[in-house]
């Protein structure tokens, strides 16, 4: 009779043990998961979001050096080549683009892109020097005006590009603030079945060593 009951503890406390194996398994599982994805959080910071603000100030530089360009605004400058100049920094941001198009855009970063995008291959396309300047007339004010009008909106939407990558940054991160107390917990959660099982194991080995003492 005794000996049946000494089973049936040693068969429950086995069992107690398995499902604190299978919880400690479980929770790995989960806490290497959530590693993972903490990874590729701080992943998306770098490239989506550091590397896209680079590419911005490339962007803004270049869209500086076109502005320059076209308002004249060195006088002893070698103006001949200018269309030239301009068609090659707009290549360069066009190139960049390209780049930033292939990281993980939001809709709105979509929007703004497109929208720069058309201004730089549509309506800072000069064609012709002469619509910039003439010698009878000098600088072609009103159209330099609409050309500075057109790359005043190119850079709002930077600028707002720019708010977006804060603001998606920030967000990443509160997301990975939330992993990683997420993992804290677990952590605890592990020590607290570490614990459970140390004196599981305890009393079995105890009541089985205490129950040998009485039978003997």
């Amino acid at each position: 009779m005794q000996y049946s009951i000494l089973k049936r503890r040693k068969i429950r406390a086995l069992v107690i043990i398995g499902i604190l194996l299978m919880l400690l398994y479980v929770k790995n599982l989960l806490e290497r998961q959530t590693f993972r994805s903490i990874s590729n959080t701080f992943t998306e910071v770098y490239n989506d979001r550091l590397v896209v603000e680079g590419y911005i100030f490339q962007i803004s530089e270049n869209l500086f050096q076109i502005q320059k360009l076209i308002d004249h605004c060195n006088i002893d400058y070698d103006y001949s080549k200018v269309i030239n100049e301009i068609a090659s920094n707009e290549k360069s941001i066009l190139e960049i683009i390209a780049d930033f198009e292939a990281t993980n855009l939001t809709e709105q970063e979509a929007t703004y892109l497109t929208d720069f995008k058309k201004i730089i291959e549509t309506d800072l396309n000069i064609k012709s020097y002469d619509l910039l300047y003439s010698d009878s007339t000098g600088i072609n004010r009103a159209q330099v005006k609409i050309y500075d009008e057109k790359i005043s909106l190119a850079r709002q939407d930077l600028d707002n590009l720019s708010k977006i990558q804060m603001e998606e940054g920030e967000k990443l991160i509160s997301k990975a603030k939330v992993l990683i107390n997420r993992s804290q917990i677990w952590a605890q959660f592990e020590v607290a079945l570490l614990i459970i099982l140390v004196v599981v194991m305890f009393l079995l080995l105890f009541r089985k060593s205490d129950s040998n003492r009485g039978m003997i």
